[in-house]
């Protein structure tokens, strides 16, 4: 049963909103996009970042040195966000897939043998070196009931199945849950829209990911999220039969992403369906920068600093591997501003 908390009236909201439309100017527009972009090096790229509020980066860059240096950033961005909001379990929101993540790596680690520590992030709600201890101690108690069951249930898949995605596939299908569950908590019709609409996207990835691999009924059914908008047992049916993935999404925000994947399903390129996925909801939380005050400028900031540091993490990481300007543009995403 989902306990609502007291809705916090959106005039809470009035000075963080301001602050937040403020903060909006330091996001990456596409014209910094571009000058990063025209840079000779990463180094040379991350020097723009410093109008965008970030620190110095490392003088010699790495891609071990630019996780770390996000991961700060995002840190600090929950932190400060969540000591200003009204309510900060809006905050927390974002910050548990961090958390599945972080599950997902230690099942793995332990079933390998190797260290996880390196591919810990310290985003979640739960400290990483904390959650590590604990995991390895088999003291998970203190955690969400739903986080602390499915890190058993996905560390039995593994281990009788041998398949990492059999782990993964569990932790995500409880990660979704408990995400919608903290949005109708929350209140937030807006936030729970976007969630909704996250699963959308996840769904119709899955789809159109089987539709090109051949996968049959009992995959899908393993893959498919309730939740969103779109029933799982019609798009099930449509994967299966062959029928267009379009008519499920015609009147909502991944119509466009839905058609590029009946294209993609077809055999045709995976980039496109994938940046329109991902735009789908930079369209959606985008409604956040028109609002004057409540929760909706807050929960899109969030997602435009988690876009940003993507964007962030393909250019300065596309340069350091060679890849040519085109290519790294064609792996961008829509900016929030």
């Amino acid at each position: 049963m989902i306990e609502l908390r007291k809705k916090i009236d959106e005039y809470d909201y009035l000075y963080l909103s301001a602050r937040i439309h403020a903060l909006e100017n330091k996001l990456l527009t596409r014209e910094r996009i571009e000058r990063m972009l025209s840079a000779r090096t990463a180094e040379e790229a991350a020097k723009v970042l410093s109008e965008c509020g970030y620190g110095d980066f490392p003088a010699v860059l790495t891609p071990s040195a630019i996780e770390a240096a996000l991961d700060g950033a995002r840190q600090a961005v929950f932190a400060d966000l969540r000591r200003e909001a009204p309510d900060p379990a809006m905050v927390d929101v974002f910050c548990i897939k961090y958390d599945y993540h972080n599950m997902k790596v230690l099942i793995k680690g332990e079933a390998t043998g190797q260290d996880p520590a390196p591919l810990l992030l310290e985003a979640g709600r739960y400290p990483a070196g904390r959650l590590r201890e604990d995991y390895e101690k088999g003291a998970l108690d203190r955690y969400a009931p739903r986080f602390r069951q499915a890190a058993a249930e996905a560390r039995e898949a593994l281990a009788s199945s041998g398949d990492p995605q059999a782990a993964d596939l569990v932790l995500d299908r409880a990660c979704y849950a408990e995400l919608l569950e903290a949005a109708q908590a929350s209140g937030s019709a807006f936030l729970e829209g976007y969630v909704r609409l996250s699963i959308d996207a996840a769904d119709l990835r899955s789809a159109v990911r089987s539709a090109r691999t051949g996968r049959g009924a009992a995959f899908l059914q393993r893959v498919l999220l309730p939740g969103g908008a779109v029933d799982p047992e019609k798009l099930a049916a449509a994967v299966l039969s062959g029928a267009e993935l379009a008519g499920l999404y015609a009147h909502g925000w991944l119509s466009a992403a839905a058609e590029a994947g009946d294209e993609a399903r077809k055999g045709g390129p995976l980039t496109r369906f994938e940046r329109l996925c991902d735009d789908a909801l930079t369209h959606y939380l985008s409604q956040g920068r028109r609002a004057a005050f409540g929760e909706q400028p807050l929960i899109g900031y969030l997602y435009a600093k988690e876009s940003e540091l993507t964007a962030i993490r393909i250019i300065l990481t596309g340069r350091l591997a060679g890849l040519d300007t085109e290519t790294i543009r064609e792996r961008l995403r829509e900016s929030y501003v």
